[in-house]
């Protein structure tokens, strides 16, 4: 009686194989949770259709510089989502990243692309428009840390680019207009989840910045707040770079889901998703069909206004530079 039972059982099994199943760590920026929440179950029902096989993505989340030493140090990480391209060039030098990997994917290997811009009360009852309205007196200004925060780098960079075309390329006095605004911050806290708490939360402040995509979203989390988006003249391009993490990837069986899931973000499905979220997108199409909450702006990037992020490091943040100036009697 056994012999057949077992046999049943082993046929049963023969008959219904498991579903073969892939996995995949995506490492990201700390303020891209809802976004990937949306965008990962997207992409699994998109390679179950195409390859007939299910897909598990775990996400890790944190400061993007803090993410890529983690890397380094062993997180067993198949690709990479920053807001950072320096974050992956600190992979390239641990031999994890290949070094042409901006070539390997479109427009840079950054599927998408946002810009320091503006929170503002309901109302917003200073009128606050532009970068020289963060220099005002009568402003209070909240963003966190650049010392510790990449998206407050890129918001210092923005308004030293604005003070830059406002004052005919002068260096100087491009320094003593971010001054000014960093002036009228009363808190800096050490990231920018810290200062959308500050801003939405604790009350303080006329105006938050960060990247614009974060924007659209604070603006949702606290609808009964009724905060308004406002994009300046001129800000920053920063991109939003992703990279496989060859070694790793390889290593895991991984490198075929991997990279069909950084190539995925660059379909219209997955546009969407980006523009929805308040991102700026690749796709042209895409990008006019959220014209309406994307508005025009005039951007300036790191290699033409500042010489590249090289030249940044050495100019602005290394010890005694520019900053650190700024940050005199803070």
């Amino acid at each position: 009686m056994k012999r057949p039972l077992l046999a049943a059982v082993l046929a049963l099994g023969l008959a219904a194989p498991a579903t073969a199943q892939d996995s995949l760590l995506n490492t990201s920026y700390d303020i891209a949770r809802e976004l990937f929440e949306a965008l990962n179950p997207v992409f699994a029902d998109h390679w179950q259709e195409t390859t007939g096989r299910s897909v598990t993505i775990d996400m890790s989340h944190g400061g993007s510089s803090r993410q890529a030493r983690a890397i380094l140090e062993g997180l067993n990480a198949d690709v990479v989502t920053f807001n950072q391209e320096t974050d992956i060039d600190v992979l390239v030098d641990g031999g994890l990243v290949p070094e042409d990997w901006r070539d390997l994917l479109p427009n840079g290997a950054s599927p998408y692309y946002s810009l320091p811009a503006f929170l503002v009360r309901e109302g917003n009852p200073l009128d606050i428009q532009d970068w020289d309205d963060l220099a005002r007196a009568d402003v209070e200004v909240i963003f966190p840390n650049p010392r510790t925060s990449g998206n407050a780098r890129y918001t210092y960079l923005a308004a030293f680019a604005y003070g830059l075309e406002h004052n005919d390329g002068d260096e100087d006095a491009a320094e003593a207009f971010v001054k000014e605004i960093f002036d009228s911050v009363p808190v800096f806290d050490t990231g920018g989840r810290g200062a959308t708490q500050t801003f939405a939360e604790r009350g303080m402040g006329d105006v938050l910045v960060t990247f614009e995509a974060e924007t659209g979203g604070i603006a949702e989390a606290y609808e009964d707040q009724n905060l308004e988006r406002v994009t300046p003249s001129i800000s920053l391009f920063a991109a939003f770079p992703v990279a496989v993490v060859a070694e790793v990837a390889e290593r895991n069986g991984n490198t075929e889901v991997a990279n069909a899931y950084l190539e995925w973000l660059y379909t219209p499905e997955a546009q969407r998703i980006l523009a929805e979220h308040f991102y700026r997108v690749t796709d042209e199409d895409v990008e006019a069909e959220y014209s309406d909450r994307l508005p025009d702006v005039q951007l300036v990037t790191a290699e033409d206004t500042f010489g590249g992020w090289e030249a940044i490091q050495r100019d602005h943040f290394a010890e005694g530079a520019r900053l650190d100036r700024v940050f005199v009697n803070q």
